[in-house]
């Protein structure tokens, strides 16, 4: 397996008003002259990490990076359960990309996403497809009902039942049912005790760290236990999960015709039990033209075996372009 570039620290960083009383931090770092890139991290709500700077070659890459509304370092942090989710949406941060944009002086820039980061960048590119010089998309996830369904509404508990059997714990007995979990945790979520939102937010974000490698790494599960993070990122993805992502069933495959021109590179984990392939094979059919690349003994994770050389090989064939 290919090594990520080593670790660099950023040249410029800020916070941006977008409005709404939200801050958000980005950072941006490699060549200043070099060709720009957008990282969209997961979640919503996961916040970016040193290691997602390393995808990108720093002699030839403008690398830039915020954390969405609510997470990271951005401000408000849902991780303060006052903290109201009202102005995050995933429009918004489609809103927020374009003044981060324009206030860094960007024509274009390249937009890698994982995960929730390939919802929101599909969601970006159809809608400012002149900005986008490329995509590079991992981990394929539409937030189509049957998407959701699988995750938190009873499938993946077929391959995980132990993890299961955690996540729904804290919903009353009653209320256990396939097609109540999203609605059930929002309830629980929204409580004002700690005793009880805290509770529901470490098993929802454990739950969520369990499906995300191939083999099991409890180190993964016990990142996701810090309850700061474990409350912004299950408040803000059940937030987003809720109201569908704010968009039509099916629409970012259905609009995909809007970015057909656009070079793109599909990377996918055969075995990814997060977000399973059929949605990335979706895609690969709405986008016949982009390069497609089904990784056979990978899950989820960018750092699974064979999805890291991909992504790598992938910005590495951009950055002359």
């Amino acid at each position: 397996m290919r090594q990520l570039y080593p670790p660099l620290e950023p040249t410029r960083h800020g916070m941006l008003d977008v409005g709404d009383g939200q801050q958000v931090y980005w950072e941006e770092c490699g060549s200043p002259d070099g060709k720009p890139v957008v990282f969209l991290h997961g979640g919503p709500g996961g916040g970016c990490n040193p290691d997602s700077r390393r995808l990108f070659d720093p002699a030839r890459y403008r690398i830039v990076l915020f954390d969405q509304r609510g997470c990271g370092r951005s401000l408000p942090h849902a991780g303060d359960h006052a903290t109201d989710l009202t102005a995050n949406t995933t429009w918004h941060l489609v809103a927020d990309m374009e003044r981060l944009r324009e206030h860094l002086s960007i024509d274009a820039w390249q937009i890698f996403g994982g995960s929730w980061g390939s919802t929101l960048a599909l969601a970006y590119a159809q809608t400012h497809p002149e900005r986008v010089t490329e995509l590079v998309l991992r981990g394929i996830f539409t937030v189509r009902e049957s998407e959701v369904d699988w995750l938190y509404e009873g499938g993946a508990e077929n391959i995980l039942p132990d993890a299961w059997e955690e996540y729904v714990a804290p919903v009353p007995a009653d209320e256990r049912r396939p097609g109540g979990y999203v609605d059930a945790f929002s309830r629980l979520l929204a409580d004002p005790d700690p005793a009880v939102h805290g509770t529901a937010a470490l098993a929802w974000a454990r739950w969520e760290a369990s499906t995300i490698r191939l083999l099991p790494h409890p180190e993964v599960v016990e990142r996701f236990s810090d309850p700061d993070f474990s409350l912004a990122v299950a408040r803000i993805e059940n937030h987003y999960f809720t109201h569908a992502g704010w968009l039509e069933e099916g629409q970012l495959l259905r609009d995909a015709e809007r970015i057909a021109h656009i070079p793109t590179v599909i990377v996918q984990g055969r075995y990814d039990v997060c977000t399973p392939p059929v949605t990335a094979w979706d895609l690969h059919r709405a986008l016949p033209d982009a390069v497609f690349r089904m990784v056979d003994g990978a899950g989820h994770s960018a750092d699974e075996p064979g999805i890291r050389d991909a992504l790598l090989e992938a910005t590495d064939g951009f950055a002359g372009r």
